[in-house]
């Protein structure tokens, strides 16, 4: 299936691609298109939307949308994945930059990512193993000791 968002990637239009690929649907199509052409793709191609005005999976009840999309599809029950989650939202979510220690260095290596000055699907193909790190990291914290 197809998945769409907006152009330009940063932290939750990498993130949701990872969280999707990972742990929803390994051979899903990721689209970015200009952010005013979101929906009508979506509804032209049958692709599910995501982190873009009016999105089938967005900003929600103050969770970003990688925070949406686990809730949606019932990932919270993974405690590494919510540990991910909340640094994620801490990375994109500028008010909330200090929920974890690991938010603002995340968000630093999206804005290293942003200015390599590759297109947006590499952009993502470069960028997914530093959430395989965080993810494997993650287990790790919460792993019993």
């Amino acid at each position: 299936m197809k998945w769409v968002t907006r152009e330009h990637p940063h932290t939750d239009r990498i993130a949701c691609p990872w969280l999707i690929l990972r742990f929803i649907e390994a051979e899903a199509e990721i689209v970015y298109v200009p952010r005013g052409e979101v929906l009508a793709y979506a509804d032209r191609e049958g692709a599910v939307s995501f982190d873009a005005p009016g999105a089938k999976y967005t900003h929600r009840d103050g969770k970003c949308s990688f925070e949406t999309i686990i809730e949606e599809f019932h990932l919270g029950e993974d405690p590494a994945l919510a540990l991910v989650a909340k640094v994620v939202h801490g990375a994109d979510v500028s008010e909330d930059a200090d929920i974890t220690p690991q938010s603002r260095g995340l968000e630093a290596i999206a804005r290293g990512f942003m200015d390599l000055g590759v297109d947006d699907e590499e952009q993502l193909r470069l960028e997914l193993p530093v959430y395989d790190a965080l993810y494997a990291w993650a287990k790790r914290q919460v792993a019993p000791a």
